[in-house]
C-alpha cells in the first residue's frame, strides 16, 4: 500500500518530533541481515530505551531538516538505512550493541551517529563503544568513594585502637610483673 503524499508529510513530522526528543541517534547499514537477526538487534536494544526501525530515505532527510539536525552527509542516505533511537542518555550502550553484533553478522555496519547533537564516524562510534558505560562508571565511583571512606574510618580509629592495645600490653605487664614478685 503506498503512501499518499499528506501521510508521508504527517509521518515524517511525527519521525522528526522524536529525533528532536532523542539525544543519540545511530545510522546502520543491515542489506543481507535475516528478520530473526534484526529482530535479535531490537530486542537487545528494548532493555536500554532505543528503537530500532527501517525509514525511508527521503522520511529520514525531511524529519532531521524538521528537527533542525544539520550537517547531513548526503551518501548515509544512500540505499537502506536503519535508524537506531536512543531516548536514554546513555550513548556507550547502544553502540557497544551495534559493534557486538556487526562482529555477529558482517551485514550490519554502522554509517554514522549523531550523539550529544554531533555527527560521528563509523570509526568514532567503534571507538565509543569501547568506553565504559555510564552504570559502569557509577559502579567505578561508588567503589572509589567507599574505599576512602572505609580508608579514612581507618585512619580515624587508628589512634584509639592503639591506646587500647597500649594500655592491654602495660595491663598484662603488670600482671606478669606483679604474679613474679608474688
Amino acid at each position: 500500500m503506498k503512501l499518499t503524499k499528506q501521510q508521508k508529510i504527517e509521518s515524517s513530522k511525527a519521525l522528526a518530533e522524536k529525533l528532536k526528543a532523542a539525544p543519540h541517534l545511530f545510522f546502520t547499514e543491515f542489506q543481507g541481515m535475516k528478520f530473526v537477526e534484526l529482530d535479535e538487534l531490537r530486542m537487545q536494544l528494548k532493555p536500554l530505551k532505543c528503537r530500532y526501525a527501517v525509514v525511508k530515505n527521503s522520511l529520514i532527510r525531511y524529519a532531521l531538516k524538521n528537527a533542525g539536525v544539520d550537517g547531513i552527509d548526503p551518501k548515509m542516505l544512500k540505499g537502506p538505512v536503519g535508524l537506531i533511537v536512543a531516548d536514554n542518555d546513555d550513548p556507550v550502550s547502544p553502540a557497544k550493541v551495534l559493534a557486538q553484533l556487526a562482529k555477529k553478522y558482517p551485514q550490519l555496519k554502522i554509517r554514522a551517529g549523531y550523539v550529544s547533537q554531533k555527527w560521528m564516524t563509523p570509526a568514532d562510534c567503534n571507538t565509543l563503544s569501547k568506553l565504559p558505560s555510564k552504570q559502569e562508571l557509577m559502579g567505578k565511583v561508588v567503589g572509589l568513594v567507599y574505599t576512602l571512606v572505609s580508608q579514612s574510618v581507618g585512619i580515624v580509629q587508628a589512634p584509639t585502637r592503639d591506646a587500647v592495645l597500649v594500655v592491654k600490653a602495660l595491663e598484662n605487664k603488670l600482671k606478669e610483673s606483679g604474679a613474679a614478685a608474688a
